[in-house]
């Protein structure tokens, strides 16, 4: 099979990522094994290729945002069958012992494992996942419109969640790709205003179109005080204003696998009021299921733009430089 293979990590501007054939994997115990029809991107994946995050496993295809169909299953497998449509996303494996599996926190787990940096991912044209953490995809997604609710919308909804936000309560966004384009349909979809601060035109012009009550290119000019807040940008500087522009016992979450250094904080201008800072750490499966049912039921419909699956490093560098509105998408012909 052809994949886009990680050998080396470098910055996306030396094109890391080569066309390679490997062999097809072969499903495990209790595995399926999908022929990829699509795989979109996220800076999760920069931040494996750059370096950014420990090194994990090496040579590694990435990719964690996978939608394809079911064409064997391993020894075991009985939650799905050929044919049947599923997505892999970022949390791949658990230990489902510890006492983080055992309360629900299971994106805490000391032994988990995640797709495209502890184990191959779906920039290829087959990829294995355990059955018990493929998703279902609904019917009321393609194929491309599905991939983006995998990570970006996984983790977004995480972020919500973590935020607080109550239906007709304000939200405020910092930051305005994947994740933040499927966040603010599910908040615009709970009666919530939006307040979108993001420096890329484009994506002032997407926020607007998709009903944000306000949005800016500066922090420090957001017009009201939000109940809620989300920091989608790996910018830690943004963390003072934000919780600056919180509401009395509001809450801002940090939605980022990685942030730059957050500045000092000044006590009573930043934290007191009850206001509280919380940071997002992956994914629970019962967030990704939680999220793929609210979305269908919305429906949500993100903003993807497409690449073939040999343009990687080009998709991924328009990524970095804040070219994509919404997602980018690589399209695997297999």
């Amino acid at each position: 099979m052809k994949a886009m293979i990680l050998s080396r990590r470098a910055s996306i501007s030396s094109s890391p990522l080569s066309l390679v054939d490997v062999p097809v994997p072969e499903p495990g115990l209790n595995e399926i094994l999908i022929s990829v029809k699509c795989c979109a991107i996220c800076r999760t994946d920069l931040h494996v290729i750059e370096g950014d995050l420990p090194k994990a496993k090496s040579p590694v295809i990435p990719g964690h945002q996978v939608v394809g169909t079911v064409v064997k299953v391993g020894r075991n497998s009985q939650r799905f069958q050929a044919g049947d449509r599923v997505g892999i996303a970022w949390l791949r494996s658990t230990c489902g012992i510890c006492s983080f599996c055992q309360s629900g926190r299971e994106n805490l787990c000391e032994s988990s494992c995640f797709t495209g940096y502890h184990a191959d991912g779906g920039f290829a044209e087959f990829a294995v996942i355990h059955e018990d953490y493929a998703y279902p995809i609904p019917e009321a997604f393609s194929h491309f419109e599905a991939t983006p609710l995998l990570c970006a919308g996984i983790i977004g909804y995480r972020a919500l969640q973590r935020s607080e936000l109550k239906p007709g309560e304000r939200l405020g966004i910092y930051g305005f790709g994947s994740s933040a384009h499927v966040v603010i349909q599910i908040a615009l979809h709970r009666d919530c205003e939006v307040f979108v601060v993001t420096r890329g035109e484009k994506h002032r012009q997407l926020a607007r179109a998709m009903g944000a009550a306000w949005v800016g290119e500066r922090a420090d000019q957001m017009p009201v005080k939000v109940h809620s807040a989300i920091v989608f940008a790996p910018a830690g500087e943004l963390v003072p204003v934000a919780l600056k522009s919180l509401e009395k016992g509001g809450t801002l979450a940090l939605a980022g696998i990685y942030m730059s250094d957050i500045p000092q904080l000044n006590y009573e201008e930043t934290l007191f009021y009850e206001r509280n800072l919380r940071s997002v750490t992956a994914n629970t499966r019962l967030d990704g299921q939680a999220l793929l049912r609210e979305a269908a039921q919305i429906p949500i419909r993100p903003h993807i733009t497409t690449y073939p699956l040999q343009d990687a490093n080009r998709a991924l560098m328009d990524l970095k430089n804040d070219q994509i509105n919404g997602t980018g998408v690589l399209v695997v012909e297999s």
